[in-house]
C-alpha cells in the first residue's frame, strides 16, 4: 500500500495505525464519501476529495459514493456562519442527476458503488432517531467550532442542523464504511460516524480529511456562491482560462491537491510554464487530452504571441440605416452567446472588458461605422469576427 499517495495533501488521519491494520488484511476496503447535491454542478474544490477517493480505487479498494438526497433537505452546517437553506426533495433529486455524471470524470465507474441516503435515513427517522438522540448530548454537539462561533456571534442554530451530524454518522453505519473521506470542515461529522459505528457494534471507520481548495480569488474557499469556482460543466476554454488566473501561491496548492506531480519538479519550472502545465492537465482531465493541448495552443497564440486564434466564429451585423434606431453591441453579444444576458454584456462593456480591434469599447451603441470586418473580444478568451454590412 502506497501510504505516501494516501497521505499526500491530508489534514487529519484518525488514525494511521488503524488504517495500516485494516490494510494488512489484504481485502478491499469500503471507502465512503458523502456529497449533498446542494447545486447542480461540481467544481474543482469537490475534486480534491474525489481525487483522494480515486487514489483508493487505484489501489484496489471500493469507493462508496453517497448522494445525500435526504441530508440535503436538512442543510449541512459545516463551515457555515449562518443556516444553510435546505432543499426540497425534488430540488435534491434534480441536482443529484448531474452529480454522478460529473463525479465519474474523476472516479472509476466500474469500482464505484452509488447509494442515496434516503434509502436508510427515512426509515431511521421513523423508527430509530429517538433512541439515537438519547445517546447524544447537547454538549457533544456544541463542541463543534462552527456552532461555538455562531453562538458567540448570536447567529441562530436550528435544531435540525444539530441533527445533521447524527444523520451523516448513520450513513457510515448503513454502508459499513472502513474509511470515510471529507473536507477538513467535516471532521466533527466524520468522527460522529466513528462513534455511531462503535455503538452499533461495528469496527470504527478511519477518518481522513483534506484541505478546502482556495478559489480563484486566492482568499475564500472555492464556491459557486462566492463566484470564484471552476465548474466541471464549464467549457474547456473556460477551465483553462480560469486556471491561468490563479496566483502563483495558490498554484502550488492546486498541484498538491489536484495532481500527482512531484512538487519539487514543479518548483523547478518557470511559474508561467508551471501554470500552463496545470491548466492543460486539468482541462485534459475533464475534456480530453486533445482539448488540453488545443487550449494551450490557443492560449499561446492569443496571449503569448499576441495573435488571434484561428478558430473564432464569424457573425454578421447589419448597420442601421440613417434615421433608424440604435444598434447595440450588447444585442450582438447575446445573440452569439458570448454572454448569458444583455445585462451582463452591458456590465462588461462599462467595465472595459469588451474590446473592438484591441481597444476597449467606449459605448454600447454601434454608431456610424463603415462596412467591413472587425474583431470583438470579451474578457480574455472569447472572440468573434464581425462583418459589418451597410444597412438599406
Amino acid at each position: 500500500m502506497d501510504m505516501k499517495t494516501i497521505k499526500r495533501g491530508t489534514v487529519e488521519l484518525v488514525s494511521e495505525e488503524e488504517l495500516l491494520r485494516k490494510l494488512a488484511r489484504k481485502t478491499p476496503l469500503r471507502v465512503k464519501l458523502g456529497v449533498d447535491p446542494t447545486s447542480p454542478d461540481l467544481h474543482l474544490g469537490h475534486t480534491v476529495v474525489l481525487s483522494k477517493l480515486r487514489a483508493f480505487q487505484d489501489l484496489g479498494h471500493t469507493a462508496v459514493l453517497i448522494i445525500g438526497d435526504f441530508t440535503a433537505r436538512i442543510g449541512d452546517p459545516s463551515g457555515r456562519d449562518s443556516t444553510r437553506p435546505p432543499l426540497t426533495a425534488q430540488g435534491a433529486a434534480d441536482n443529484a442527476k448531474t452529480y454522478t455524471d460529473q463525479a465519474f470524470k474523476v472516479l472509476d465507474r466500474s469500482r464505484t458503488e452509488i447509494r442515496f441516503n434516503s434509502e436508510w435515513l427515512e426509515p431511521f427517522v421513523r423508527t430509530d432517531l429517538l433512541s439515537e438522540l438519547r445517546r447524544r448530548t447537547v454538549g457533544q454537539l456544541l463542541e463543534r467550532e462552527d456552532f461555538r462561533n455562531r453562538m458567540r456571534e448570536g447567529s441562530p442554530i436550528s435544531l435540525l442542523e444539530m441533527l445533521y451530524p447524527i444523520m451523516q454518522g448513520y450513513d457510515s453505519v448503513a454502508v459499513r464504511a472502513d474509511v470515510e473521506l471529507g473536507g477538513n470542515d467535516q471532521l466533527f461529522n466524520l468522527l460522529m460516524g466513528r462513534q455511531m459505528q462503535k455503538d452499533a457494534g461495528q469496527e470504527p471507520q478511519v477518518v481522513l480529511t483534506v484541505p478546502l481548495l482556495t478559489g480563484l480569488d486566492g482568499v475564500k474557499k472555492m464556491s459557486k456562491s462566492y463566484g470564484n469556482a471552476v465548474s466541471l460543466s464549464e467549457s474547456a476554454r473556460d477551465v483553462f482560462g480560469k486556471v491561468m488566473k490563479i496566483s502563483d501561491e495558490s498554484m502550488m496548492l492546486y498541484y498538491e491537491l489536484l495532481t500527482t506531480r512531484e512538487l519539487a519538479q514543479v518548483k523547478a519550472l518557470h511559474p508561467m510554464e508551471a501554470k500552463k502545465d496545470l491548466a492543460q492537465e486539468l482541462t485534459a482531465r475533464f475534456h480530453g487530452e486533445e482539448s488540453g493541448r488545443a487550449e494551450r495552443r490557443f492560449f499561446d497564440e492569443t496571449f503569448s504571441k499576441k495573435a488571434l486564434p484561428e478558430d473564432i466564429s464569424t457573425a454578421e451585423l447589419r448597420l442601421p440605416a440613417a434615421g433608424a434606431g440604435p444598434c447595440r453591441w450588447s444585442d450582438l453579444l447575446l445573440r452569439e452567446k458570448l454572454v448569458a444576458s444583455r445585462k451582463e454584456a452591458q456590465r462588461l462593456i462599462a467595465q472595459g472588458a469588451v474590446r473592438l480591434d484591441g481597444a476597449s469599447l467606449q459605448s454600447d451603441d454601434v454608431g456610424a461605422r463603415p462596412a467591413g470586418e472587425v474583431v470583438l473580444q470579451v474578457g480574455r478568451h472569447r472572440f468573434l469576427k464581425v462583418r459589418l454590412v451597410a444597412g438599406n
